[in-house]
């Protein structure tokens, strides 16, 4: 680990100021991703800013037919949230099969979309939901906030306050799990919104991406016969030692399946 300057942020608008002040800061949030990345001396900033006494950026809430959680929330509140799990319990679901209880217990929402890594579970609902991404700046839709892997939209400095997620009529989550990781090499979010139904997937690709073929399918209903026969490109597709780019295209469709019950 090399040498960085430690900064507690007090507020919102303190860790800007911080980061805005610093020669190349990275803000903290759970620590689940920048912890290890510091550890392996992947990355070397000038700053960290600690955004783990900014109470106000924790909770959930409904409003305006939306829940929405605030980026500090940790995906152990998301998981166990009653709320959540009343209004969208795939979201809940989803929550809990995010790594392992320490995972849960130290990861928040906001840090993990900030990342973005491929496999990632909550892009595939950020997408399939048509959530909203508040900053300290403004609101992201979801379909402009996901560039590439490990890319996102936001600007430098940028700071994720909440997630805006609208109340669906249905939706499913289903991932097919790495053994060790438990990230998703594939995971599919479907579901039933006011706008059309929605199909957000992670771990195929180097970014989470809405399979819009599947959509057309599901307009009629979702109903997971509409789904078999469609086949899935491998092209572009992710490839590695646990899963090559024809597996991942495969389970892109038996995972969305799976998600509206088929």
């Amino acid at each position: 680990m090399y040498d960085f300057n430690y900064q507690r942020a007090s507020s919102v608008d303190d860790a800007a100021s911080k980061h805005a002040a610093a020669d190349d800061a990275r803000y903290l949030a759970g620590g689940m991703t920048m912890v290890p990345v510091l550890k392996q001396r992947l990355d070397q900033p000038s700053d960290v800013v600690d955004l783990g006494g900014l109470g106000d950026l924790t909770g959930i809430s409904e409003t305006g037919g939306a829940i929405v959680i605030g980026a500090m929330t940790t995906h152990h509140d998301v998981n166990t949230s009653d709320l959540v799990k009343s209004k969208i319990p795939a979201l809940a679901d989803l929550a809990g099969t995010i790594g392992d209880p320490m995972v849960r217990n130290r990861g928040t929402i906001g840090g993990s979309l900030a990342n973005n890594d491929p496999a990632a579970s909550y892009p595939a609902a950020v997408l399939g939901l048509g959530a909203t991404i508040q900053t300290n700046k403004r609101s992201i839709e979801a379909d402009d906030f996901f560039t590439g892997m490990f890319d996102t939209a936001l600007e430098e400095g940028e700071l994720i306050t909440a997630v805006s997620f609208p109340v669906p009529e249905q939706a499913g989550y289903r991932h097919f799990p790495n053994p060790a990781s438990r990230f998703p090499i594939v995971g599919a979010f479907v579901a039933q919104t006011g706008g059309g139904v929605r199909v957000g997937i992670t771990g195929a690709a180097p970014c989470a991406y809405r399979q819009t073929s599947f959509e057309d399918a599901l307009a009629g209903g979702l109903d997971p016969e509409s789904l078999k026969g469609i086949e899935v490109s491998s092209d572009g597709m992710n490839s590695d030692i646990h899963a090559s780019a024809e597996y991942r295209a495969h389970l892109v469709n038996v995972m969305a399946r799976r998600a509206i019950g088929g």
